[in-house]
C-alpha cells in the first residue's frame, strides 16, 4: 500500500516558508507546474476499492502506458486518491480533465483504457455507469446522479488530490485559510467567524462549535493556560466510515482546521485521537504532519508569525466508549478510557484538568472552509439552525453504498432514494437507522423529514456522526433493536448502574420478545426502564442507548405485538418464531440447497421437489440464499 501513495510527480520543491506571501508564491509555483491539458488518471484507494484491487489496477495502468509507448507530452499522471464515495461501484477510476468516470474497473481493462481514452479521448463503454432508470450510459462523473445531487465541501478534495502530497493540497487552496488567519485575523476574530457561521459539532449532539470555543476562552480567563485542542477520530459506529475517509483522503484539511483552532484559542499543543483500526488514516496523518513541519506550517513560529503549535497522534484501543469526550481524555492521559461525571464541562476541565476543546474530524475539516470563504457563505448553506453540509455513510439494504455530502435539511428520501438509489428490488425502505447504535429507526412514512439536528430530535432520532443504515421488509425491528442494545451493552464501561444493569435487563426483555415470550406489560416495563437509563446514565452512551428501542416501539409497535401475541416474526428473522419450507411447485430439484445445508436436513431426489426436516433445521438461511428459484419459504 505504501507505494500506492507516492508524492505527486512534478511537484514544486519543498522548502521552508517564512510568510503568507511565500506560501502564496509557493502555491502559484505549484499551479504553474501543472499542465491543465495533461491527463490525470485518478484511481480510488478507499477501503472498498483498495480491497478489490486498486493497487493492481494502478500497476497494470502503468504497464499498459509503458507498453503503448505514448509520447511524452500526453503521458498521464496516475494519482492514488482517497475514497471517491461510490463504494458499491468500485474500484473507481476518473480520467481528467474530461471527467470520464469508470466503475468496477479491473486490471485487465487498463490496456483498453489507454488505447481508447488516453490515446483517442473516447470512453470504454462497458466501464461506464448506466442510469438504472433510463438505461442510458453516463460518461462524466458530474452527470451521475450520485455526484450531481451532492454539495461537496468537506469531501471536495477527496478523489481529486493525492492525500500524501502537501503540494496537491496547497495547489487546491490548502493552508490559505491558515495564512489568512495569521496575517489578517486576530484570535478573537477567528472565534467570532466560527460563531457567526453557525457550525455545529458533527460528532453527535450538534453543540455549536463557536459557543464551545467561546466558553473555552472564558475558562482560560479564569484558569489561565495551557489550553488543548483535540480531534476525535475514534469513529466506532457500526456502518460509519465518514471520518476515516476524510482522514485518509484529505488529512491536511483536518490538520489545518486543528491549527486554526489552536490559533483562535492560543493552544500550543494538540492531539489527534484515532482508532488503531484505522492504520491508513494514521499513516496519512503522520505524513501530513511531517510535510507541514518541513514547510513551517506546523511547529515553532508558523509562517514566521510568532505563533507556535504542534500535535501528536494517540491511538485508540478500540473501545467504543472512548468516543465520549471524558473517556477519550482519560485515555490520552494514559488511564483506562472510562467516562467521568460532567459536573464541570470539558472546556473548563478537560485534559489534565485544563480547558480543552474537542471536536470530531468532520468538524475540524470544516474550519478552513469557513475561514477562507467567510461565515456568511457557510451560514447560507443548510438551515438557519443547522448550517452547512453533512457527510453521511449509506449502508445496508441500499443500491448505492457509499459516502455522500448534502446540505443540512435535505429530505430523508432525497438521501436514501435519489442519492442512495433506494432499496434493491425497488420496494420502499422499511426504516432508516440514523445516528449510529444510539440513534433511532425512522419509518418510511417519515421519508420527507428534513435531516438536520433539530428535525431528527423531534422524531426521536439523532444526527450522531452521520451513519445511515437502511433496512427493508426482511429486517426485523425487534432483532435490530436487540443487535444495537447488545453492542452498547458490550461497549459500556459498566461504571454506572443504569448502564451496567439497565441495558442488561432491556436486552433480556428483547430476547424474550424474539422468542415469542413476554406480554404487553413487558413493553411498558421496557419503556419505563429506558426512561430511567436516559435520566440516570453517566455519559452519552447510556443516555442515548434506549433510542433504537424507543423509536422501534414508537413506529413499529405492531411488529412487537406480533412477536408477543401471535408468536410470529413478520420479517422472518427471529429463529424461534419461523419455519423454513420448500414450495414444491417452485422447486426444480437442482439439489443446490441440499449440498449447502450444514445440518443435512434437506432431502429429495434429483429433479424432484425436496423437503426440509424442521426438527433438524437451525434456520440459518443458507438454503434461501442458495436457491435460484425462490422456492424456499419462511413462515
Amino acid at each position: 500500500m505504501k507505494a500506492a501513495f507516492k508524492q505527486a510527480e512534478g511537484n514544486a520543491d519543498i522548502m521552508s516558508l517564512n510568510s503568507y506571501e511565500e506560501l502564496k508564491n509557493f502555491q502559484d509555483k505549484i499551479i504553474a507546474s501543472q499542465d491543465p491539458k495533461k491527463p490525470v488518471v485518478a484511481i480510488c484507494f478507499g477501503t472498498a476499492c483498495a480491497a478489490n484491487g486498486s493497487l493492481e489496477i494502478k500497476e497494470a495502468m502503468q504497464e499498459a502506458l509503458d507498453e503503448a509507448g505514448i509520447e511524452a507530452d500526453i503521458i498521464p499522471y496516475i494519482k492514488a486518491t482517497g475514497c471517491q464515495g461510490f463504494c458499491s461501484r468500485g474500484p473507481l477510476m476518473v480520467i481528467r480533465p474530461q471527467g470520464i468516470f469508470y466503475q468496477k474497473v479491473k486490471a485487465k481493462d487498463c490496456k483498453d483504457i489507454v488505447e481508447m481514452t488516453i490515446k483517442k479521448g473516447e470512453p470504454v463503454k462497458r466501464l461506464l455507469y448506466k442510469d438504472p432508470k433510463t438505461g442510458n450510459e453516463i460518461v462524466t462523473e458530474k452527470e451521475i446522479p450520485f455526484y450531481k445531487l451532492q454539495k461537496r465541501i468537506v469531501l471536495k478534495n477527496i478523489g481529486t488530490i493525492d492525500p500524501c502530497s502537501i503540494n496537491d493540497y496547497i495547489g487546491s487552496g490548502g493552508y490559505m485559510a491558515l495564512g489568512k488567519a495569521l496575517t489578517s485575523m486576530s484570535p478573537e476574530q477567528a472565534v467570532s467567524e466560527i460563531e457567526k457561521s453557525g457550525l455545529r459539532g458533527r460528532g453527535g449532539a450538534g453543540f455549536p462549535t463557536g459557543r464551545k470555543w467561546r466558553s473555552a476562552l472564558m475558562a482560560i480567563e479564569k484558569k489561565g493556560r495551557p489550553v488543548y485542542v483535540v480531534v476525535n477520530g475514534d469513529e466506532g459506529d457500526p456502518g460509519a466510515f465518514m471520518d476515516m475517509a476524510i482522514m485518509e483522503g484529505d488529512p491536511h484539511a483536518v490538520l489545518e482546521g486543528l491549527i486554526l483552532g489552536a490559533y483562535a484559542l492560543g493552544a500550543k499543543n494538540g492531539y489527534l485521537y484515532v482508532r488503531a483500526e484505522y492504520p491508513l488514516a494514521i499513516k496519512h496523518l503522520e505524513i501530513a504532519m511531517e510535510q507541514a513541519r518541513k514547510l513551517r506550517l506546523l511547529g515553532d513560529n508558523i509562517l514566521n508569525s510568532g505563533f507556535s503549535f504542534d500535535v501528536r497522534i494517540n491511538k485508540g484501543a478500540g473501545a467504543f466508549v472512548c468516543g465520549e469526550s471524558t473517556a477519550l481524555f482519560t485515555s490520552i492521559e494514559g488511564k483506562a478510557g472510562n467516562p467521568r461525571p460532567k459536573y464541570v464541562r470539558s472546556v473548563e476541565e478537560g485534559l489534565w484538568g485544563r480547558p480543552t476543546v474537542l471536536n470530531n474530524v468532520e468538524t475540524w475539516a470544516n474550519i478552513p472552509k469557513i475561514i477562507a470563504n467567510g461565515a456568511k457563505w457557510y451560514s447560507g448553506i443548510g438551515t438557519p439552525s443547522s448550517t452547512g453540509t453533512k457527510v453521511f455513510s449509506l449502508v445496508g439494504k441500499i443500491n448505492n453504498v457509499g459516502l455522500v455530502e448534502v446540505p443540512m435539511g435535505s429530505p430523508l428520501d432525497t438521501i436514501v432514494e435519489e442519492l442512495g438509489g433506494g432499496v434493491p428490488g425497488g420496494e420502499p425502505f422499511k426504516a432508516v437507522q440514523t445516528g449510529g447504535p444510539s440513534g433511532g429507526c425512522l419509518p418510511y412514512h417519515l421519508k420527507g423529514s428534513p435531516v438536520d439536528f433539530d428535525s431528527l430530535t423531534k422524531v426521536g432520532s439523532m444526527m450522531g456522526s452521520g451513519g445511515m443504515i437502511i433496512m427493508d421488509k426482511k429486517d426485523c425491528v425487534v432483532d435490530i433493536a436487540l443487535y444495537f442494545l447488545r453492542f452498547l451493552e458490550e461497549e459500556s464501561c459498566g461504571k454506572c448502574i443504569p448502564c451496567r444493569l439497565g441495558l442488561t435487563r432491556m436486552r433480556e426483555i428483547l430476547e424474550d420478545f424474539s422468542k415469542g415470550k413476554g406480554s404487553k406489560e413487558d413493553i411498558k416495563a421496557l419503556e419505563s426502564l429506558a426512561q430511567a437509563i436516559r435520566d440516570g446514565a453517566l455519559c452519552a452512551l447510556g443516555t442515548s442507548a434506549p433510542n433504537p428501542v424507543l423509536t422501534t416501539l414508537r413506529y413499529f409497535k405492531e411488529e412487537y405485538l406480533a412477536h408477543i401475541e401471535e408468536k410470529k416474526c413478520p420479517a422472518g428473522v427471529c429463529k424461534d418464531l419461523i419455519t423454513y419450507e420448500i414450495d414444491v411447485k417452485l422447486c426444480t430439484g437442482c439439489r443446490s440447497c441440499k449440498s449447502q445445508c450444514p445440518q443435512g436436513c434437506i432431502s429429495g431426489e434429483k429433479k424432484k421437489p425436496h423437503i426440509i426436516d424442521a426438527e433438524k433445521c437451525i434456520r440459518c438461511g443458507i438454503c434461501m440464499d442458495t436457491c435460484k428459484f425462490n422456492a424456499i419459504m419462511v413462515y
